[in-house]
């Protein structure tokens, strides 16, 4: 009997959800690049052009029932506004199981272009400091600025007194290798945020697949980071901050060095507030397992890479506009001593930055 009360069972015609659907995606496809970047962070140059990588590199196909435009177009919705699947689910007309199984899938195809999008920097003079008295030549081995971010995390119960730093609430500490173009070099995603940066710092040195510092170059790095090769952070005890000089010019040549250490190493706070502007998942403690917030944090990343390619947008603030952060470790936490060499070559560097002050701006 039930079987034959099955056979009249019928469903109602989802061509009008089609439609809805349909009409949905057409307002992004036909949109203006300020439209588009409202609703998938990024222009449309850089969405198609990455939709078709992963179609020629068959990492995403096109189903029957939706194409590789749309899967990724969900995606963005889930890490750009942190939607849930649910509301995801009402916009493009999909079910919840049809939306975690694509974002799954985009997840994973993102993740494929690590090794080509997240790269070392180039060993050459970066010419933001070529071009500038004030840098060049004393940070002409600087490839580049190091610094940790915190990004909320959901986690067991059990984890959570691990995870609570000083932001009094569960995160994920990230360590990032930034340029002076502002993309990620170097990322290790997944510390606990109770774990301290120069600890993460030597858990990425100690890696295989770890951070690497070529001969000769070194990176910029905050007062809560030792001072050793390759590695340089400001003068301890002394205005670093741009906020603490204001109008007030350095005093002596131990300020002059922080002032132009600081004023260069801005790049990497510049690169986080873009891709948490951008990617706003990065704010709020998402609904995502653990293991899956990681591989959020570095897909973020990777597309934050993939759309300097075609150009900076509203999301990258501007570097007159930035207002650093001051909420950087102080010198009594760190973990490793300082470098006997790196303290006398950072004290010559100071001298001769204050001896020729009068050739170039502060």
């Amino acid at each position: 009997r039930n079987c034959e009360d099955s056979r009249y069972v019928t469903y109602g015609p989802m061509v009008h959800r089609d439609m809805e659907r349909i009409a949905n995606l057409r307002v992004i496809y036909e949109s203006d690049d300020t439209r588009c970047v409202d609703l998938l962070r990024m222009k449309k140059a850089p969405f198609f052009q990455l939709c078709d990588l992963f179609r020629t590199r068959s990492l995403l196909r096109d189903s029957i029932h939706s194409t590789v435009e749309e899967q990724v177009a969900m995606f963005l919705h889930v890490v750009g506004h942190n939607q849930r699947f649910k509301v995801v689910s009402m916009s493009f007309r999909r079910s919840i199981e049809t939306i975690s199984r694509y974002f799954q899938e985009v997840l994973y195809a993102v993740g494929e272009l690590r090794s080509e999008m997240i790269v070392a920097p180039p060993t050459s003079v970066s010419p933001r400091i070529l071009n500038s008295r004030r840098w060049y030549p004393y940070f002409k081995d600087c490839i580049g600025a190091i610094d940790g971010t915190h990004v909320p995390a959901r986690v067991p119960a059990k984890m959570q007194p691990a995870f609570i730093g000083r932001k009094h609430t569960t995160t994920q500490n990230i360590l990032a290798a930034v340029d002076f173009d502002l993309r990620f070099t170097y990322v290790l995603a997944g510390r606990e945020g109770s774990a301290h940066d120069a600890l993460i710092l030597a858990d990425a040195l100690e890696r295989d697949d770890g951070l690497r510092v070529p001969p000769g170059k070194f990176y910029l790095v905050d007062a809560g980071y030792a001072v050793r090769p390759g590695f340089l952070p400001p003068n301890r005890a002394t205005r670093y901050h741009l906020r603490e000089f204001g109008s007030n010019r350095p005093r002596d040549q131990k300020e002059l060095f922080n002032l132009r250490c600081s004023s260069l190493r801005l790049t990497v706070e510049r690169a986080f507030g873009a891709l948490k502007n951008r990617f706003k998942i990065l704010y709020n403690r998402p609904f995502h397992p653990y293991k899956t917030q990681v591989k959020i944090v570095l897909a973020c990343c990777i597309l934050h890479n993939w759309i300097l390619r075609f150009g900076t947008d509203e999301h990258v603030p501007a570097e007159g506009s930035w207002a650093p952060n001051n909420n950087d470790a102080s010198g009594p936490n760190d973990v490793y001593p300082d470098n006997a060499s790196w303290p006398a070559q950072r004290d010559t560097w100071a001298a001769q930055m204050w001896n020729n002050r009068c050739s170039s701006r502060v």
